[in-house]
Formats: structure tokens, sequence, C-alpha cells
């Protein structure tokens, strides 16, 4: 067993995560996007109510006041690009309270990218281009598949994902008694349960599926679907059933995104959650102007996990949360 001080990642994953980084960076370069930084530290939080939050409290001047370290530099970034910054990423620590094990950290590295005039469509091509260069040498058999959400909810439950029917749904999860209690008359939260236990670990291996047409009612920063209001411009991004990223068809307009943030709000005070404020720095920037692009977010340490062959997102950190 290792003294507590040494870090846990062997010096061969923490080289691995050194080249990653370097990878990544000359594939943005080689495509002339715009690397940025962002605060980690602001004074709003989002309003998700399935995300906890770690807030701290600032002594300087004029008067203290709470502030919060991002779950996402989305906010931030996304007023960069109403200034005008054009295609934009930016690699960074983000941090989610209550969320640690196998695939969990408190504190975790992502990538964040914006393309300005770029269609969901494009921006999954990028992705799949991106994972494709740097997982070649771990899976150099790697695939790409696109797959509709409510197809492939269907095919392995059988049920509507945009259809809420808690008693098909109930009789369903036989199996997880815990289910009903849990999600009750939450449609999103029973569609959640059902996809982690029941369709993500039944994806392909050595594949990257990009899952798209999300249910709208589990995309608060996606565009809805022109054609059916009830799919977003949304998709998430899975291999050999882990998920590795979250890309949406940014929404722009401000009017609705702070509707948005009102009904999450209003459900996390149902659900005795923290209370939380809106951030009117974001919606300004919405208001301002917001050019037509797509963005995704990737965990670098899940991707690390895949690159390495490694099991637990601990053996790919220097320092997860048990010993930092």
């Amino acid at each position: 067993m290792k003294p507590s001080w040494r870090p846990v990642a062997d010096i061969r994953q923490l080289r691995q995560r050194a080249q990653l980084l370097a990878a990544i960076r000359r594939f943005f370069a080689e495509r002339e996007v715009l690397e940025v930084e962002t605060p980690l530290l602001c004074s709003a939080s989002g309003t998700d109510p399935n995300l906890d939050f770690f807030s701290s409290r600032f002594h300087g001047p004029p008067n203290p006041q709470t502030l919060f370290l991002q779950t996402s530099p989305e906010f931030a970034m996304k007023r960069l690009l109403a200034a005008g910054s054009g295609s934009i990423y930016q690699i960074c620590k983000a941090f989610r309270n209550g969320e640690a094990g196998r695939f969990h950290n408190p504190e975790f590295t992502i990538l964040e990218w914006y393309r300005v005039g770029f269609t969901l469509q494009q921006l999954m091509d990028e992705v799949a281009e991106l994972l494709l260069g740097l997982l070649a040498p771990k899976l150099p058999h790697l695939s790409v598949r696109r797959i509709g959400y409510q197809q492939l909810f269907k095919r392995h439950t059988g049920l509507d994902a945009l259809c809420f029917n808690r008693q098909a749904y109930r009789e369903y999860a036989v199996d997880y008694p815990e289910a009903d209690g849990i999600c009750g008359e939450d449609h999103a939260l029973w569609l959640d349960f059902l996809f982690s236990h029941c369709v993500q670990n039944r994806m392909p291996e050595d594949t990257i599926c990009l899952v798209h047409g999300y249910p709208a009612i589990q995309s608060s920063l996606a565009r809805l679907n022109s054609n059916d209001t009830r799919v977003a411009e949304r998709f998430e991004v899975f291999i050999n059933g882990m998920e590795l990223g979250n890309g949406f068809f940014e929404l722009s307009d401000a009017d609705e995104q702070e509707a948005r943030f009102d009904r999450e709000i209003a459900r996390r005070r149902r659900q005795a959650l923290p209370d939380v404020a809106k951030d009117r720095l974001f919606l300004a920037a919405l208001r301002s102007g917001l050019p037509e692009c797509s963005g995704v977010a990737i965990g670098l340490d899940r991707l690390l996990m895949i690159a390495t062959g490694c099991e637990e997102i601990a053996e790919v950190l220097a320092f997860p949360v048990g010993n930092a």
C-alpha cells in the first residue's frame, strides 16, 4: 500500500495526461480555435437540480459575498462568444459537490469548446475526429455510430421516451424497486434512471456512440428542434458505455433561457434543494446577442481512463479527493 502522501496515479498515466493535453491543443491550434481562460470562482452558480455546488465566502472589499466553484465554464465562455471572441476552447477544472466513485471525482478536468457557425451535425463530426485521433493508439479499430435517443431508448426498453407513462415505466423497472420512489411523477428523472441502468451499459463496444435528439425536458441550455419541440438539439458521447461528453446547438433566446432557469429553480424548491440565483451576467450576454454556435464539454479524466485502460478514475488522478 502506498503512503498517503504519494500520488495515486502511476507516472505513466501522468505522462499520458500531458501527452493528451498537448495533442488536444495541437488539434485546436491547427483549426485556429482560440484557447481561453475564464474564472472558476464566480458570483453565480447554475440552476440544474441534478447538480450540487461548492460555495465559498469571499471576505474582500467592499462587501463580503458568496462565490461558487463552477460546474462548467459554459456561462463565462458564452459571455466571450457574445463579445465577439469567435470559436473558442478551454481546458480547466470543474467542480461538482457530492460526486465521488468509480467514474466521479468532485474536482475534475474538462475540455469545453464552442464553434461559431457550426451546426450540431458539424460539431459531432469534429468530436468524432478528435476522439478517433486521441484514442487510435489504444483502440485502433474504434468506429463511430450516430443514433437517435428515442430510437435507442425504445430498442432497449420498449418504452416511448417522449410520452410519459409512469405505470409502464414502473412495470419495466420491476428489477429496480427503488425507481418509483426516486422518480415519482418526474419524467426527466425516470429517463435519467432508465437510461443509465438499462440502456447505457448495452451500447456497442469500441464505438464512439453519438446519441442525439434528447428529450427537451433534459436539455435546459439547448435549442428545441424546429420540427418537434419535444426534442432538443442535444447529443451525448459514449464509449464502452461510459459517458464522455454533452453537446448542444446553443440556445440564444435570453427570455426563453430565463424562463427555463425559473422552472429549474422552482423544481429545486419543490425538492428542498439549496436555493440558487440566476446568472444575470450570462443572461445579459445572451440579450446582447450570442452568435449561432454549437458547443460541447468532454470529461478528460474519463477520456484518459479509456486511453490508458484504467478501471477507476482515481488511477488517472495524481491526488483524487481521498488524498487531496
